[in-house]
C-alpha cells in the first residue's frame, strides 16, 4: 500500500466551531497565566524566566500568553518520520492518519494458553515481529514491560528488539535522560549517526506531564534532550477526567491544552523549530469501578476536540488513541470498543494513533486484538478514501454495453476495477455450508491462526552483524552503569 493510501479524502469530523476552539484556548491561557504550573526542573524554570515567565518558590511558574504564542508559531506544522531503511514512511500533517501499537503493558493475554501473565522479553520480540507482519500497522511500540530483565536496562533491551525485528517507524518510551541517550545512539547505529537521526528521525518519543499541571524532572529532561537533538516528541497528558481534571469535556480539554502548551513552551525555548506533536488522552473516571474508561464516548470526544485544536488552531501534528478497550479479554466488548475508537480517530484526522491492542485500561496487551484491529483499520482506510467520480468510474458506457438484463461479470471494466474493493484477511465471507466444511471458525480463532502463521513464517529484514554488534556495545554500556 502506497503512502497516498494513508491520506483520507472524506469523513472529516469536527466537534468544535472556531469560536469554541478559541474559548478553550483562552481558558488554557488563563490557567497558565493565573494558576501557573509546577516545573520540577531548575534549568527549565530558568529558561522560562529568561523568556518572560514568572516563577515562585516551589518551582511554580506563571506562563504569559506571549510565550505561548511564540512557541506555537515556531514549532513546525509538518514532521516526516522514516523507516529503519531511511525511507519516508509517515507524514504527520493535516488529516493524515497512521496507526500503531502501545507500550509498557505489564501483562500479556497469551494467545495460545489464554493465560493472563507477565510480559517477557521474548514476548516483546514476538510482538514486534507480529506488528511488522501486519499490513495496516504503520509504527511499532514495545507493547510490554518485560519482567524477566533488569529494570535499569528495560527500555534499552526492548528498543533493541524493536530495531532488530521490524523496519517500521517507532514510538519509544524511556526511563530517563541517560536511557534516552542510549536509544538515540542505538537509532544512530541503523541511521548513520546521531546527526542523521535528527535529519531523518525513525522514532517519536512518548513523553508526558503529570496531571494536573505538574512537570516532573524526568519528563522535562527527556523533553529538553529531544529538543536539543531536533527529534520529534509528544508531551501527552494522560488525564482521568473527574479525578485528575474536571469531569466536564470542555474542562478536561482546556487543562490538557494547558499542559501541552507548557511543555511546548519549554521545548521551543530550548530549540525553536524542534518538532513537537500535540495531543493527549482524557479518559473519564468510571465512578463505580474507579478506573479510567479508555474507550468511553467521552474519551473519544475529548480527543477529537483536543486534536482539532492542535490541527486547526495551532497547526501542529496531533497524537491520540485507538484500538484499545477496557475489556479483560479480546472479546465482543473489546472489538466493539477498539473498532469504534479506530473509526473515530480516522474521522478526527489524528496523525498518530497508538495503543492498538490494549486491554484492561492499558494493563494487558493482546496479540489477538491487535490482529483483529489490523483488519478493522483496513476496512476503515477503504471507507475513508471516498468515492471517485469520473467517466471511468461512473461507467455509463459499461452500463450501455452490458444492457438491460445483462451481467457485468464478464466485462473488462469489472476485471479492471474489482480489486479496488477491500479484500479481507480474517473476515469470513463464505456460504454457511462452505464455512462449516472449512472448520466453522470464529474470527477470534482465525486471528490466532494468523498470529501463529506470522510467528512461524514472517522473517523481518535482519540487521547486519556489524550493526547488531554496535547495538550490543550500547546495551553493555548501559549495563555497566548499573
Amino acid at each position: 500500500m502506497g503512502l497516498n493510501a494513508r491520506k483520507f479524502s472524506t469523513g472529516a469530523l469536527e466537534y468544535l466551531t472556531m469560536e469554541q476552539m478559541c474559548e478553550v484556548h483562552s481558558a488554557a491561557l488563563e490557567i497558565l497565566e493565573d494558576l501557573g504550573t509546577v516545573v520540577h526542573h531548575d534549568e527549565a524554570v530558568q529558561l522560562l524566566e529568561r523568556g518572560g515567565a514568572h516563577a515562585r518558590e516551589g518551582n511554580r511558574v506563571f506562563i504569559p500568553t506571549t510565550l505561548v504564542e511564540r512557541a506555537v508559531g515556531s514549532a513546525p506544522s509538518r514532521i516526516t518520520i522514516y523507516d529503519r531503511n531511511g525511507n519516508a514512511a509517515m507524514f504527520l500533517e493535516g488529516r493524515n492518519v497512521y496507526f500503531g501499537t502501545g507500550s509498557d503493558c505489564p501483562q500479556l493475554l497469551d494467545s495460545f494458553t489464554g493465560e493472563r501473565r507477565e510480559f517477557l522479553l521474548k514476548d516483546v520480540e514476538d510482538a514486534v515481529r507480529i506488528a511488522d507482519g501486519l499490513p495496516n500497522i504503520d509504527f511499532t511500540m514495545s507493547m510490554g514491560l518485560a519482567s524477566d530483565i533488569e529494570k535499569e536496562v528495560q527500555y534499552q533491551l526492548k528498543y533493541a528488539n524493536m530495531l532488530r525485528y521490524s523496519t517500521k517507524p517507532q514510538v519509544i518510551t524511556a526511563a530517563n535522560k541517560e536511557c534516552l541517550n542510549d536509544l538515540i545512539d542505538m537509532a544512530g547505529v541503523v541511521s548513520g549517526g546521531r546527526k542523521e537521526v535528527g535529519r531523518k528521525p525513525i522514532f517519536v518519543l512518548y513523553d508526558e506531564p503529570t496531571s494536573p499541571l505538574v512537570h516532573t524532572h524526568e519528563a522535562i529532561e527527556k523533553l529538553l534532550l529531544m529538543a536539543e537533538n531536533s527529534l520529534p516528541t509528544n508531551y501527552a497528558p494522560g488525564i482521568m477526567a473527574g479525578a485528575t481534571s474536571p469531569v466536564t469535556l470542555a474542562g478536561a480539554i482546556a487543562q490538557a491544552a494547558a499542559e501541552n502548551l507548557a511543555g511546548l513552551v519549554i521545548h521551543q525555548l530550548r530549540n525553536p523549530g524542534a518538532p513537537f506533536i500535540f495531543g493527549g488522552g482524557m479518559s473519564p473516571m468510571d465512578m463505580s469501578s474507579m478506573q479510567p474508561t479508555y474507550s468511553a464516548p467521552e474519551a473519544m470526544m475529548t480527543q477529537a476536540g483536543l486534536c482539532q485544536i492542535g490541527r486547526c488552531l495551532y497547526n501542529l501534528p496531533t497524537w491520540g488513541f485507538g484500538g484499545c478497550s477496557a475489556s479483560k479479554l479480546a472479546d465482543e466488548q473489546a472489538v466493539n470498543e477498539a473498532a469504534t475508537y479506530l473509526m473515530m480517530s480516522a474521522w478526527m484526522g489524528t496523525n498518530l494513533v497508538h495503543d492498538v491492542g490494549y486491554l484492561e485500561f492499558g494493563l494487558t496487551y493482546s496479540f489477538d486484538l491487535l490482529v483483529m484491529c489490523d483488519e478493522t483499520i483496513g476496512q476503515i482506510r477503504r471507507m475513508m478514501e471516498g468515492i471517485r467520480v469520473d467517466r471511468e468510474h461512473l461507467a455509463v458506457d459499461v452500463i450501455k454495453r452490458v444492457g438491460i438484463g445483462g451481467h457485468f461479470l464478464g466485462d473488462g471494466h469489472t476485471f479492471r476495477h474489482f480489486k479496488e474493493n477491500w479484500q479481507p484477511g480474517i473476515t469470513e465471507r463464505k456460504t454457511y455450508e462452505k464455512w462449516k466444511k472449512d472448520g466453522g471458525t470464529t474470527m477470534g480463532q482465525r486471528a490466532k491462526s494468523k498470529i501463529k502463521f506470522i510467528l512461524e513464517n514472517h522473517n523481518p529484514e535482519p540487521l547486519s552483524d556489524d550493526k547488531n554488534a554496535q547495538i550490543d556495545e550500547i546495551l553493555q554500556r548501559a549495563k555497566n552503569r548499573m
